[in-house]
């Protein structure tokens, strides 16, 4: 047995020291995406006369000071926004913060939003979550240069829920975002208003992000190599931009509108006393009932609607929601080495804070939580146009490589499994497939997908935030192999499986099914892992709605 356990030793080093020779020649590998295949140039949209909007607002990308820490500001870039036409409650502000304004628009909507872009470099803002046509989605081919306007229109067909908005250049996503460019936009409906859910000051939103600082206060990123191939991690927990956030509540129900706003962090939330977290609600909007969850687990991209009740709480009692212990979805070269390429002051899948709830004070009135949420119009999969052949998301690594159906994004490489048809209802199938190597040379979809792969594959095998533009989808299965049973028990309570996504978290060794309807609007859609350093890594892929 001892003699078993060093021969496994010296390969796990062995491979681990191959892995670190790889990493090393990872400047190289930026400097080539540097050359990637640039974007043609478009013209800025601009207003059409024949639009009559309801709501209109000018929103400015820009450079910043805000007070985070104590002492110096930390310089950012952020979002702000002016009003012009529309009800006065449609922006909101979060005092202090470097986020964006709170958007609030109503389902049927006509919205125009004028973009400037005050940024020293081009950006372009993507709506995520919202069903609009491909060409005000902020796919990057629209990217604007510095001094450009970029006008979007378009109408609010989205069911009530939490969408997000946020840069989406290409290959300088993650790095806009980390430094302050993103915001909560919030859609309402009659369905929604009819339940009487707590609103006001009692509809709460907590958009969760790390952060890594240095003695000046001023914002670390990407400070070595290792940082974009597992992802960049920051070592302090901001929640609406804040440090050891506080929410001062009354012993009653609140309805906490939840976003993962980090680059690469994923959570495992739970309240530090045991209660349940009561979910109502996920990406695209309301279940259709309530699910108790002993936790939930959260990755970028990904929010939650909670139904948090404190009444008969005492005046001064606190509530911690905390990230709990968890394991598997970094490599494990990555876990068995300490957390070297992680924020090691905050490892992942460790227990530490997110905020505090504390109870200041007593009341008597408090809503009750309602049985019945929503109505949802399920897809079966007999009502998909290919239900014997999904098409395939598949995902592959390597210290080389992020890749999506083995290739690196490239700008008009649509391949004929990513041309789908208008109107139609697809069956999708994501799964990591270590058989293509990471290095791009095809899809290794038989034996390889289903026990996992070997070698360098295995070890470099991470969990992805797979986010699909468009529609939402709903997930139909989710399976995992065997071989990953001992790190998935730690997650698999806490996966919301019922509802609306945008955004699924895939982990190593399972395949999730989904199906996605794609109506409307034709043209280009992107589907990208939302760890934003893997996608500016070219991790990444168009669908062409034709």
């Amino acid at each position: 047995m001892a003699s078993e356990i060093n021969v496994q030793r010296r390969r796990f080093l062995g491979q681990s020291a191959l892995g670190l020779a790889a990493y090393s020649s990872f400047p190289n590998i930026l400097n080539a995406m540097e050359g990637m295949q640039e974007f043609p140039k478009i013209s800025p949209n601009k207003a059409s006369a024949n639009f009559k909007a309801d709501v209109e607002f000018d929103l400015f990308c820009k450079t910043g000071s805000v007070s985070i820490l104590p002492g110096q500001n930390t310089q950012v870039q952020h979002y702000s926004a002016v009003l012009k036409t529309g009800p006065k409650n449609t922006l909101t502000e979060i005092p202090g913060s470097y986020l964006g304004p709170l958007i609030n628009l109503q389902k049927g909507q006509k919205v125009r939003i004028n973009l400037y872009n005050q940024l020293p470099e081009s950006t372009v803002t993507h709506w995520h979550g919202l069903h609009v046509p491909a060409n005000m989605d902020g796919h990057p081919q629209y990217a604007i240069m510095p001094g450009q306007v970029l006008v979007y229109e378009f109408e609010v067909l989205n069911r009530a829920g939490m969408n997000i908005y946020h840069p989406h250049p290409h290959e300088a996503t993650a790095k806009q975002v980390y430094h302050g460019l993103a915001g909560a936009l919030f859609v309402r409906d009659e369905e929604e208003t009819a339940l009487e859910l707590p609103s006001g000051a009692y509809e709460v939103p907590i958009v969760i992000q790390d952060r890594r600082f240095d003695d000046k206060n001023q914002l670390i990123y990407a400070s070595n190599r290792h940082d974009h191939m597992v992802g960049f991690y920051g070592d302090q927990i901001l929640v609406n931009g804040k440090p050891h956030y506080q929410l001062d509540v009354e012993s009653r129900a609140y309805r906490l509108r939840i976003l993962n706003g980090s680059n690469a962090r994923i959570y495992k939330l739970a309240w530090d006393d045991g209660t349940p977290i009561t979910v109502i609600g996920v990406d695209g909007g309301l279940l259709e009932q309530p699910e108790v969850k002993p936790y939930v687990m959260l990755a970028p991209g990904e929010r939650l609607d909670v139904w948090a009740d404190f009444s008969g709480r005492n005046e001064g009692s606190q509530l911690v929601l905390r990230s709990l212990p968890f394991s598997g979805v970094l490599p494990k070269m990555a876990e068995r080495m300490g957390g070297m390429m992680q924020g090691t002051r905050l490892p992942v899948g460790s227990d530490y804070p997110i905020f505090t709830a504390r109870v200041t004070k007593k009341v008597s009135e408090s809503h009750k939580l309602p049985h019945k949420l929503s109505t949802i119009n399920y897809h079966p999969i007999s009502a998909t146009a290919n239900p014997n052949k999904p098409l395939p998301i598949a995902i592959s690594e390597s210290p080389m490589a992020m890749l999506l159906n083995g290739k690196a994004y490239a700008f008009n490489d649509v391949q004929a499994t990513e041309r789908i048809k208008l109107n139609s209802v697809q069956l999708i199938e994501i799964f990591h497939d270590h058989g293509a190597g990471g290095h791009g040379g095809g899809m290794g979809m038989g034996m390889m997908k289903h026990n996992g792969g070997g070698g360098m594959g295995m070890m470099m095998s991470m969990a992805h935030p797979i986010h699909l533009h468009g529609q939402p989808f709903q997930i139909v299965s989710r399976s995992i192999n065997a071989n990953h049973t001992e790190d998935y028990d730690t997650v698999r309570d806490g996966f919301i499986e019922t509802g609306l996504k945008d955004t699924v978290l895939v982990m190593p060794g399972e395949t999730v099914r989904i199906i996605k309807p794609f109506q409307d609007f034709k043209g280009l859609f992107m589907f990208h892992c939302h760890n934003l350093e893997h996608e500016d890594m070219g991790m990444m892929r168009d669908f062409l709605v034709v």
